[in-house]
């Protein structure tokens, strides 16, 4: 064995910096100082008062990571490492931010990227990468939220046009966004739409009362006989492979960006715990309070090597569905409980504002349920395991 002459970081324990280029360096950088200096100082009046100022999207649209994966259409055309990143550094300031790129990204401007046509490329998503447009992405329902083959929005022609009913909930930006992918179920089967948020018949209102990513916009939606031009229809999405294809880039900046909410809370917990003291001597001194730290510690950087692996085997073309229900399933509970025993260590203390991790903490029970519960990606693995479906 070679003697041993590497030197041990605590913020950076496995050494994961020296995994990345020079230009990731740069690049998660100068999303952290963004995050750092532009929105933590603000973050916990948003999150008390459950605001997400729309003026957040441009600024998001000059740092570059809306849509940052994609290529052409204005679009930044990174690796999915640096989309993996630029989560992890976003969510390290609030969930909510980290969530607005996802929805505007992964989902809005996938699918319009993936499955549109050449105008209404175009058209949208210019303007959404730099954040001037904002879009939302509507598939769940009242009643489909695990299980979207159950939706029961239609869509039905009627002339030359298109003829939207329905209702979506859960729907990240809808009251603030320009345009909704709608997916709706036409004589053919699952079909995603463009509808401008001005239409007749296109309704979104807030739901209010989260006590979990209060930074941040979720909507009811509804579409009563809301009327689209033929040209709203994505011509190339048929069935559910459309929406699922997004859910799987949203999925993918999951992994990464609770890792950041996780750094986040351990990073905090354990400068609390150095200048706290009890009994005379610093909390951080104490055999139980290391024994946390130690498995924080260990929970993020593990965590956080998963996710780089992921956008590795994305970059070279080799990273499978199944593979990104892994860091899915498994980062957003490690997450949650570094989280949890972060508070903990802060004592009475932890639950306020004053503190990042209880927002943190309840934060993290979202990603937690959406793209994908955590039974759900557990029956997806399991299914890649047995060749048995257990659900559905």
């Amino acid at each position: 064995m070679a003697e041993l002459r590497g030197t041990f970081d605590p913020l950076d324990a496995l050494a994961l910096d020296a995994l990345l280029s020079e230009e990731e360096r740069a690049l998660r950088d100068r999303v952290a100082d963004y995050v750092g200096e532009r929105f933590v100082p603000r973050v916990a009046e948003l999150f008390e008062h459950a605001r997400f100022p729309r003026e957040l999207a441009r600024e998001l649209g000059d740092l570059g990571v809306l849509g940052m994966h994609l290529h052409g259409y204005g679009c930044p055309g990174r690796t999915t490492v640096e989309y993996g990143l630029a989560c992890l550094e976003l969510e390290a300031g609030d969930t909510g931010l980290r969530t607005f790129a996802s929805v505007q990204g992964s989902l809005a401007m996938t699918a319009i990227h993936t499955w549109g046509s050449e105008a209404q490329k175009r058209t949208w998503l210019p303007g959404m990468a730099a954040g001037e447009l904002v879009g939302c992405f509507g598939l769940t329902e009242p009643t489909a939220g695990s299980d979207p083959s159950a939706m029961q929005t239609t869509a039905r022609q009627v002339g030359d046009d298109w003829v939207l009913d329905g209702r979506k909930r859960w729907i990240g930006l809808a009251s603030i966004a320009d345009v909704a992918v709608i997916w709706a179920r036409a004589d053919d089967g699952v079909r995603g739409f463009l509808v401008p948020t001005d239409a007749e018949g296109f309704t979104a209102v807030d739901i209010e009362g989260k006590l979990s990513m209060r930074a941040s916009v979720q909507c009811d939606v509804a579409l009563d006989d809301c009327r689209v031009p033929a040209d709203a229809l994505l011509p190339d999405a048929k069935g559910l492979r459309g929406p699922f294809t997004c859910l799987n880039s949203a999925r993918y900046g999951i992994a990464w960006g609770v890792m950041g909410a996780a750094r986040s809370a351990y990073d905090s917990a354990r400068a609390y715990t150095l200048e706290r003291e009890q009994f005379g001597h610093p909390v951080a001194g104490f055999q139980l309070v290391q024994e946390r730290l130690v498995e924080m510690m260990i929970a993020v950087n593990r965590g956080t090597l998963l996710a780089l692996h992921l956008g590795r085997m994305s970059d070279a073309g080799r990273l499978a569905p199944e593979h990104i229900s892994i860091g899915k399933l498994d980062n957003t509970r490690v997450a949650l409980e570094v989280a949890r025993t972060a508070r903990g260590l802060l004592g009475g203390n932890g639950i306020t504002l004053e503190h990042p991790v209880m927002r943190h903490m309840v934060n993290l029970e979202s990603p937690l349920t959406y793209e994908g519960t955590a039974e759900i990606h557990t029956l997806i693995l399991g299914n890649a395991l047995t060749g048995l479906r257990a659900f559905g």
